[in-house]
C-alpha cells in the first residue's frame, strides 16, 4: 500500500506475493529470520520489481528501539545481504536512488518526504522509540543537516498495532505520558486506564501509538501528516503482528526512495 501525500516511490508492505512458507508465509522480508536466503532474495526482487527499484538501492540498519537517526550515504547501497549493519531506528538521506527501509511488525512505521529540499526519511517507533519522540528527532535531523522546512515535509504513519490491541502496563503508560506532556488532555486521549488495581504497578493501559507519533511530529513542524486506520494485530492474516503470533513470524518493510519520481 502507498500513502497520497508522499509523492516519490515508497510502499508499505503487507504478507501477500512471496514465495516464503510457514510462519513466514509469504513476502516476508525480515533478514534476521531464519528464513531460507533464497527466499528472501525472490522476495525482495519481487518487492523491487512491484515498485521499480533496483536490491541494491536498499539500505536497512539494525533495529534496536531506540533514538537514534543516522544519515544514509550512498555508498551503503549494494549490500542488503551482507551482514554487520550499523544501529538505528531512523534514516534519514539527500542521495539520489537510494531506498531507506524500516522493519515492521507491529511498531509505527514513519516515511517521510520534502519534495522541496529532495529528502527523505524512514523511521520505526516502538513504545520506547515513540517515548523518546524519535519521530520529532528523524525531522530535525532532516531540518539540520539538509535545510528542510517541515512545512515541506510530507509524513504517512503506516499500519500498525492500534489502540484497540496494544495493552500495557505503567511503565510503558508513564514514560508516553511525560513525553506528551504528564497529566494532559493530549494525554489522556492517546493512553486510556483499563484497570484499577490496589497498585500502581500492576495497572493496565491502552495506549495509541499512532495518534503519539502524529502529535509528536505536528510538534516538530509537520503539517501534512497521513495515518493507516489498519491495525496489524487485528489484521493478522495482511500483516505480521508480534503480539498475535508471540514472535512467530516474518516481517513487513516500510521503504521509501529518493528516485526518479521525485
Amino acid at each position: 500500500m502507498t500513502s497520497p501525500n508522499i509523492k516519490t516511490t515508497h510502499a508499505f508492505t503487507t504478507r501477500f506475493g512471496g514465495v516464503s512458507s510457514g510462519i513466514f508465509s509469504t513476502l516476508n522480508l525480515g533478514l534476521n529470520l531464519d528464513d531460507e536466503p533464497d527466499n528472501l532474495k525472490e522476495n525482495y526482487r519481487r518487492l523491487c520489481d512491484a515498485i521499480n527499484i533496483s536490491v541494491d538501492d536498499i539500505v536497512f540498519s539494525n533495529q534496536v528501539h531506540e533514538v537514534h537517526v543516522r544519515t544514509v550515504s550512498d555508498d551503503e547501497c549494494g549490500k542488503l545481504f551482507i551482514p554487520g549493519k550499523p544501529q538505528a531506528d531512523g534514516l534519514v538521506t539527500d542521495k539520489p536512488g537510494v531506498a531507506l527501509m524500516v522493519f515492521i511488525a507491529d511498531c509505527v512505521p514513519i516515511l517521510l518526504h520534502d519534495s522541496v529540499a529532495r529528502v527523505i526519511g524512514a523511521v520505526h517507533a516502538g513504545w520506547r522509540g515513540t517515548a523518546y519522540d524519535i519521530a520529532g528527532v528523524a525531522v530535525k535531523k532532516m531540518i539540520v543537516e539538509f535545510g528542510c522546512n517541515p512545512k515541506n515535509i510530507h509524513a504517512a504513519i503506516g499500519p500498525c498495532i492500534s489502540m484497540c490491541c496494544y495493552e500495557v502496563g505503567n511503565d510503558v503508560a508513564d514514560a508516553i505520558k511525560e513525553t506528551l506532556g504528564g497529566e494532559t488532555l493530549i494525554a489522556e486521549q492517546c493512553i486510556r486506564h483499563l484497570t484499577q488495581t490496589n497498585g500502581h504497578d500492576n495497572e493496565k493501559y491502552s495506549v495509541d501509538l499512532k495518534m503519539c507519533n502524529r502529535l509528536m511530529l505536528a510538534r516538530a513542524g509537520v503539517c501534512d501528516i497521513l495515518m493507516s486506520d489498519e491495525c496489524t494485530c487485528c489484521s493478522n492474516d495482511k500483516y505480521w503482528s508480534h503480539r498475535f503470533t508471540s514472535g512467530k513470524r516474518g516481517s513487513q518493510v516500510a521503504i521509501i526512495t529518493t528516485g526518479c519520481n521525485q
